[in-house]
């Protein structure tokens, strides 16, 4: 399931995060690699505990838990703190797939290590497509390989078993945040439905308002949310 979520950020949000990001100290991104992508990752990371990308995380998690797209596609139970990278001209990351399980420092979960099963992945553009050349996220599934480059404030969600990639930045830069969700409902196929399925309701309802067989089907749709919710 590959879900654009438009206008996560607005303008002013993405100038504000862009402007911290500017004044921060980047790394190697590899810092956050796993044993196998390690060599397949080229590009420039804020430390995921630098107080900076903690604030903006913060803006960006905010912004999720209000919009209604996210929370229909990913049915969160938990957000892995947002994490920034950066791929100057000469950067790429090679095909992947993203560690299972990913665990948030003590130092952010203020306590022991919390787990978080990576359900799926969500890429949130803060350069627009104009501003680099290269550069795109492309994820492989069933059908094919899709080549994606948003406008800055825009998120891609996309299920984290995906191989995907980031071809190389032949101009420009471009810069992101990325990170993981566990969702309350472990099975993709299961997740697929429900999204589908309330957006088949969301439609109807705008159509026809709350009559009674659109209410049977909201029922309905929450009971296989009982049935199939992991929380």
């Amino acid at each position: 399931m590959l879900v654009h979520v438009p206008q996560v950020l607005s303008p002013e949000q993405v100038a504000h995060v862009r402007g911290v990001l500017a004044d921060t100290n980047w790394v190697d991104g590899k810092v956050t690699a796993g044993a196998q992508s390690a060599g397949a990752k080229h590009n420039l990371q804020v430390p995921e505990d630098a107080p900076a990308a903690r604030a903006l995380g913060d803006i960006i998690l905010s912004a999720l838990g209000r919009n209604p797209l996210f929370n229909a596609a990913a049915l969160p139970l938990r957000v892995f703190p947002p994490l920034f990278n950066r791929y100057d001209a000469g950067m790429e990351f090679g095909a992947h797939i993203d560690n299972s399980i990913r665990f948030v420092k003590p130092s952010i979960a203020s306590g022991a290590p919390i787990r978080v099963r990576t359900d799926m992945s969500a890429t949130l553009f803060l350069t627009d497509p104009d501003d680099y050349d290269g550069g795109e996220l492309v994820i492989e599934d069933t059908y094919g390989s899709h080549g994606v480059k948003l406008p800055a404030g825009d998120m891609l969600l996309y299920s984290a078993t995906s191989r995907h990639h980031v071809t190389k930045v032949t101009r420009g830069s471009r810069w992101s945040s990325f990170f993981w969700v566990q969702s309350m409902i472990r099975d993709e196929a299961a997740r697929t439905t429900l999204f589908e399925m309330d957006t088949a309701i969301q439609g109807l309802r705008s159509r026809h308002g709350d009559e009674s067989e659109i209410v049977s089907l909201t029922g309905l749709y929450h009971n296989l949310v009982r049935r199939w919710a992991d929380v």
